[in-house]
C-alpha cells in the first residue's frame, strides 16, 4: 500500500508507506460502519440520511482520530467508532448549514435542502446527530459527555456566528472564539478520542484535544482566505461568498482596524463593504481592492501562525511517523493558500 492510498488533499507528506495504509484502511473501515450507521428501514429516510455519506468528502475529522490513534496502541474498534461519531456528528451539522445558508449544492451534489426541503433536512440532520450520539454512547460515560460538550459548542459558535460582534468586545478575539467553537471544538475532538480510545497517556490526550482546536481554527481561516483570494477555476468554489452574507472575516477586520479614510483606494473599500455586494461589479471590485491591501497579507500570515502553535503544541511527544503527520496535516490545511 502506497502512501497515495490517502487522499492527497489531507497533506500528509511526513507519512510512510506503512502508516499511509493503515490510515487507509482505517478509513474504510470508517466509511463501512458510517454506511451501516445511516441505514433505515424507510427507504427515503435511508436516502435522505445516506445523501452526504455517499457523496463523499475529504474526511478529514475520522483520519485525525486515525492518526491520533497512533499515539497510543494504534486503531481498534472503539477508535473507529469513534471517528465514525465524530465525523456523524460533522455531516449533520452540514444539513443544518446548508437550511441556514440556503445552499444549493454540496460536495458536488444537490444540497438535501434542495434535493428534498428544509423540513426534511433539518430533521435529517437532527436524526443523524442522534445516531451519532448512539454511535459514542458504546465508548462508555465519559465519551458521551465530551460529545454533549462538544454539540454545545458547536452550537453556541453557530449562533454566536450568526450575531454581530457585541459592543466592547474586540471584533477578532470574537470571531476566533467563534471559529474555535463552530469548527474547532469538533475537530478537538476527533483527536482526543483518536488518543483516548488507543490507550494514550493523559497528556497525548489533551495534547491532541488543543492541537485539534487550533488545526480547526487554522482550517477556517484557510477558508476564509480561499473566499477572498482564489478564483472558482483554482478553489471549486464561488469567490466573495462572505462578502456578499455581509461577513466580516479576518482579512476584513484586519482592513478595517488599518484603513486610511485618507487614502481614495481605502476609503472605496469601506464604501463598498457597507454596500449591497449581490451586485457582481460590486463585488468583483471589493475583491480587487481586498485582495491588492495589506490586511490580506496580515491575515494570512496570523493564519500560519495558528497552524505553526499547532505544531509546537506536539513537541512533547515523541518523535515518530505519527507526529511527523499531524505537524504536516497542521501545515497542510493552510497551505492551500500560500
Amino acid at each position: 500500500m502506497t502512501m497515495h492510498a490517502t487522499p492527497p488533499v489531507l497533506g500528509l507528506p511526513g507519512a510512510s508507506d506503512d502508516l499511509s495504509g493503515r490510515l487507509a484502511d482505517g478509513l474504510a473501515r470508517v466509511d463501512a460502519l458510517l454506511t451501516e450507521v445511516v441505514d433505515h428501514d424507510d427507504p427515503f429516510i435511508a436516502g435522505a440520511s445516506a445523501h452526504l455519506v455517499e457523496a463523499g468528502g475529504k474526511r478529514f475529522r475520522p483520519l485525525l482520530t486515525l492518526l491520533a490513534a497512533e499515539l497510543g496502541d494504534g486503531i481498534n474498534d472503539d477508535v473507529v467508532r469513534a471517528a465514525a461519531g465524530v465525523e456523524l456528528t460533522h455531516l449533520a451539522s452540514l444539513y443544518h448549514d446548508d437550511v441556514m445558508d440556503e445552499a444549493d449544492v454540496r460536495r458536488g451534489v444537490a444540497s438535501v435542502n434542495a434535493a428534498y426541503d428544509n423540513s426534511t433536512a433539518i430533521l435529517v440532520g437532527d436524526l443523524l446527530f442522534g445516531k451519532a450520539s448512539e454511535l459514542v454512547a458504546g465508548l462508555g460515560a465519559e465519551a458521551v459527555l465530551i460529545q454533549a460538550q462538544t454539540f454545545v459548542r458547536l452550537c453556541s459558535g453557530q449562533i454566536r456566528d450568526d450575531r454581530a460582534c457585541p459592543e466592547g468586545v474586540d471584533p477578532v478575539d470574537y470571531y476566533l472564539g467563534v471559529l474555535a467553537d463552530k469548527t474547532g471544538v469538533l475537530i478537538a475532538t476527533a483527536g482526543r478520542y483518536g488518543a483516548m480510545f488507543s490507550g494514550g497517556t493523559p497528556e497525548s490526550i489533551e495534547i491532541m484535544r488543543s492541537y485539534g482546536e487550533k488545526v480547526g481554527v487554522a482550517f477556517q481561516l484557510a477558508d476564509d482566505l480561499i473566499d477572498i483570494a482564489s478564483d472558482t477555476d483554482a478553489s471549486g468554489k464561488t469567490p466573495g461568498t462572505d462578502l456578499r452574507e455581509g461577513v466580516d472575516t479576518l482579512a476584513v477586520l484586519r482592513f478595517r482596524a488599518m484603513a486610511d479614510p485618507e487614502s481614495t483606494a481605502d476609503a472605496r473599500l469601506l464604501e463598498l463593504l457597507g454596500s449591497d455586494l449581490t451586485d457582481d461589479a460590486a463585488l468583483a471590485e471589493t475583491l480587487g481592492l481586498l485582495r491588492a491591501h495589506p490586511a490580506l497579507t496580515l491575515a494570512r500570515e496570523e493564519t500560519y501562525a495558528v497552524a505553526r502553535h499547532a505544531q509546537a503544541l506536539l513537541d512533547p511527544l515523541p518523535d515518530g511517523d505519527a507526529k511527523a503527520a499531524l505537524q504536516a496535516l497542521a501545515l497542510s490545511v493552510v497551505d492551500r493558500v500560500g
